[in-house]
């Protein structure tokens, strides 16, 4: 099991939103790469970055802020947020991000990402954003009418590295994750499944190291970690006794 911390960006600062609301947004940090390096040194071994202005433009608006995060960290970066062509997607591998994540271009394009698949193998991850079930759109702006198993099975066999999957109705508010509907998805495709919305406590880190969990890639925290609610280093600790023991 990974653990993602989070970074949100919004006008080139680390953010957390409430719902998804840009109008909610509390400001943690306004140097990105110093929460990079913070992440890093607090034992992380990942980082999930969202370029949240990008997600509504449709094209990279925090490219200095990404560029400042990779210069800062040496652990590997999965970016999403306004990643919508081939183009797009080189542009930030070549940089050194180690995963693109698509979410929009998922419901608009899917040929594109399964082309994206083989043009960058292991590189693509796919972003399933659900409010009440169904997928949403455009920064989460709209929801289309396919529930999250109907898109994803659409990846089934495209080569899509990951799925991560926000339960918008809970992101940003500490409520626990919503894992019935992430194991759900987890069940219903191959494709490994990242949980994402609402981790709040240790207590999330523990059920997602229950057995029927194993089938989950990792999980994303973001507002939890900023607001002192769960301690990088007891989630990092059971997490590595976790894997230690099987």
């Amino acid at each position: 099991m990974i653990l993602f911390p989070a970074i949100d960006l919004k006008d080139g600062q680390c953010v957390r939103l409430k719902l998804g609301d840009m109008d909610q947004a509390t400001v943690f940090n306004d140097n990105p790469g110093a929460q990079a390096k913070a992440f890093e040194d607090q034992g992380f071994e990942w980082l999930h970055v969202v370029d949240l202005n990008g997600a509504f433009a449709g094209e990279s608006v925090n490219g200095e802020a990404v560029d400042s995060i990779l210069a800062s960290t040496r652990n590997p970066v999965q970016l999403g947020g306004g990643i919508r062509t081939l183009a797009h997607i080189e542009a930030w591998l070549t940089k050194g991000i180690s995963r693109v994540i698509l979410g929009t271009v998922a419901v608009r394009d899917p040929e594109l990402v399964k082309q994206a698949c083989k043009a960058f193998p292991g590189k693509v991850a796919v972003g399933i954003d659900a409010k009440g079930g169904y997928v949403a759109v455009e920064g989460w702006a709209e929801t289309s009418e396919l529930t999250a198993v109907d898109l994803a099975k659409q990846f089934e066999d495209a080569g899509v590295s990951a799925i991560i999957y926000t339960d918008i109705d809970r992101d940003g508010i500490l409520k626990g994750l919503n894992i019935p509907s992430t194991l759900e998805l987890g069940r219903a495709v191959s494709i490994p499944v990242i949980a994402s919305g609402g981790l709040a406590s240790i207590d999330d880190i523990h059920r997602l190291l229950e057995p029927d969990c194993d089938i989950l890639e990792g999980a994303i925290s973001g507002r939890a970690l900023y607001d002192g609610r769960l301690d990088p280093k007891e989630a990092m600790d059971l997490i590595r006794a976790k894997r230690s023991a099987s």
